[in-house]
């Protein structure tokens, strides 16, 4: 989230590229079949692979693999059909190794998997505008009854002039009231937030580890380490497992009891993968997102991460006080009894009501 970043459109070229060693035979005319692919494929559509040979050499048999792993083999030369409902969006990496006399030669190339998917632009309205800290530098938002919960972090190395502190607190939404709150020591850097099985569970930036509060107290009870070495961005959760971003275009899928890797999704429009995810909020089976340095929230499904909608929120930074430390748009909570979402900015003074139109 410390670095600004743009959506991609990725344009793709096929590479293709024969390697040889002491087992290894050299044959640069060998490349996989061009013809048969395309740049860009959709979640579940068929690939067919074959190899493209200008030498007399018999092949005996074609290993294929995406990303390092074994898709499937076939006897001589016959095309590979494969189905990509098991790919993630992004970047499919293919190598094929070819047997010809009792020896191997490789060759790779690469296409694109993408949602295909034109998203949906979602207006909105503003319904009320409250105060909110100046000094907060939201992380995280989430309703709990009438409360907020919400995250802030120190604001330190990202361009603030004014090191405030990390912290989870409850706030009272119409007044902007801190009602209780827990400062988190200067070495860390809090992140996103999330209330599962009435337990606060917090993300840090780089300390590799998410905190769980008592939810009444907001004492922390327990230190949960990352299932890898990443950052900590947004949270979220589906009542059962908890959703995380590490700032890029992947939403992990958590165990909250260990933090353990369940599962993860790619986000990508029809144009690329989106890079930056940031802030989230479980809506109905879909996840609202911010993406860092974007003023708009995206709308994505949390099982293969389509980007099904977006909603233009650029206008609402002109809304509030300007003033040195003034930084992005983030924050989002759905408040269930109004069916409103609320949301503010790092640094914001405001807090807007929103009703979104689809």
């Amino acid at each position: 989230m410390k670095k600004y970043k743009y959506l991609t459109v990725f344009t793709l070229s096929l590479l293709f590229i024969a390697c040889k060693d002491d087992k290894k035979i050299e044959n640069n005319s060998l490349s996989i079949d061009s013809s048969k692919l395309k740049q860009t494929y959709a979640l579940n559509e068929d690939v067919s692979l074959q190899l493209k040979s200008d030498s007399d050499n018999e092949i005996d048999s074609v290993q294929y693999f995406i990303n390092g792993k074994k898709i499937g083999s076939v006897k001589t030369n016959s095309v590979l059909t494969y189905n990509l409902s098991k790919a993630k969006h992004g970047i499919q990496n293919i190598k094929a190794i070819a047997y010809i006399k009792g020896k191997t030669t490789e060759t790779t190339t690469k296409f694109d998997v993408l949602s295909h998917v034109q998203p949906a632009v979602y207006s909105y309205t503003i319904v009320n505008t409250y105060p909110h800290d100046i000094k907060a530098y939201t992380q995280g938002l989430e309703f709990y009854g009438d409360l907020l919960i919400e995250s802030t972090g120190n604001g330190e190395g990202i361009g603030t002039r004014t090191k405030g502190k990390s912290s989870i607190r409850k706030v009272n939404v119409k007044t902007g009231e801190v009602i209780k709150i827990n400062e988190l020591d200067d070495a860390i850097f809090a992140e996103g937030t999330t209330v599962l099985n009435n337990k606060i569970y917090q993300l840090t930036y780089k300390n590799n580890e998410a905190y769980v509060y008592n939810l009444e107290s907001l004492q922390k009870e327990k230190t949960l380490p990352y299932f890898k070495n990443t950052e900590g961005w947004g949270l979220t959760n589906d009542g059962t497992n908890l959703y995380m971003t590490d700032g890029s275009d992947r939403v992990y899928k958590v165990n909250p009891a260990d933090f353990a890797l369940i599962d993860y999704a790619v986000v990508s429009t029809n144009r690329g993968t989106v890079p930056s995810v940031n802030e989230l909020e479980w809506v109905n089976g879909e996840i609202y997102a911010n993406f860092y340095g974007q003023d708009a929230i995206g709308v994505f499904s949390p099982i293969d991460g389509t980007v099904n909608a977006v909603i233009d929120l650029s206008d609402l930074k002109s809304k509030v006080t300007p003033h040195p430390d003034l930084d992005v748009l983030n924050g989002i909570a759905y408040n269930k009894k109004t069916g409103t979402f609320f949301v503010t900015g790092k640094n914001w003074d405001k807090m807007f009501e929103i009703r979104i139109k689809k």
